[in-house]
């Protein structure tokens, strides 16, 4: 019965396995202002597989929650510049990137929930 259950949940799209843009404010000091920059930002968690059996020729698929990015400038009156800051435009679970993010298996100790 849970594993008809845990399926169900992986066909809707719901629990832990989704990845959505999420709103955020970010307090920053520019000219001595306090200022709110309002934004996305992407959010969630991704399917992975994660072996028992780890195969130095074959590393184990990792997705992560990534997306599209613009990026806006916002002008403080008073202030000389600007500031530009990203906005995630939409978000989709994609093979982790090697480039910029470690993709390899944690083997520290987490918590159960």
């Amino acid at each position: 019965m849970q594993l008809v259950v845990f399926v169900v949940v992986l066909a809707l799209g719901k629990g832990c396995f989704s990845c959505n843009l999420k709103n955020v404010s970010i307090p920053m000091e520019r000219c001595g202002q306090e200022v709110w920059i309002h934004t996305t930002i992407c959010e969630g968690l991704c399917c992975s597989q994660d072996p028992v059996f780890e195969s130095p020729e074959e590393a184990p698929v990792h997705k992560t929650c990534n997306g599209d990015w613009s990026y806006e400038v916002k002008h403080i009156e008073g202030c000389p510049g600007s500031i530009t800051y990203p906005v995630a435009t939409n978000c989709h679970c994609t093979t982790c990137n090697t480039e910029d993010t470690y993709c390899g298996r944690f083997h520290g100790h987490i918590p159960s929930c």
